[in-house]
């Protein structure tokens, strides 16, 4: 009975959090690529690459929380090996780009 409740009531909720981490990403560009031509037309410094590193970082967090829900729904090995390749890969992503952003925001403090 529960088994069957969670088969039923999972994949939405999976879908869910992928879409929400698509939808941060579009968002995530949009404004920073906004930001940016207003940059370049009105010649005031923005930091578009620390706003959309960070846009960045967010969607892998919704993206993670989708692939760690759908360890619940793994039959064999064979989507155990491909699942955890997936989260091992966004784990290294969302590494690199928060080193990525500590770096570019470290100068600015430091001075």
């Amino acid at each position: 009975m529960l088994e069957e409740l969670v088969l039923l009531i999972l994949p939405p909720i999976i879908s869910v959090c992928e879409l929400m981490g698509i939808f941060v990403v579009a968002v995530s560009a949009l404004r920073a690529f906004w930001h940016y031509c207003r940059g370049v037309f009105t010649h005031k410094p923005q930091d578009v690459k620390f706003e959309l590193a960070n846009g960045l970082a967010t969607s892998l967090e919704f993206k993670m929380a989708a692939e760690i829900l759908k360890t619940v729904l793994v039959r064999d090995l064979n989507e155990l090996i491909v699942l955890g390749a997936v989260v091992l890969l966004r784990a290294l992503l969302s590494l690199l780009i928060h080193f990525e952003m500590k770096d570019h925001r470290e100068p600015e403090g430091g001075g």
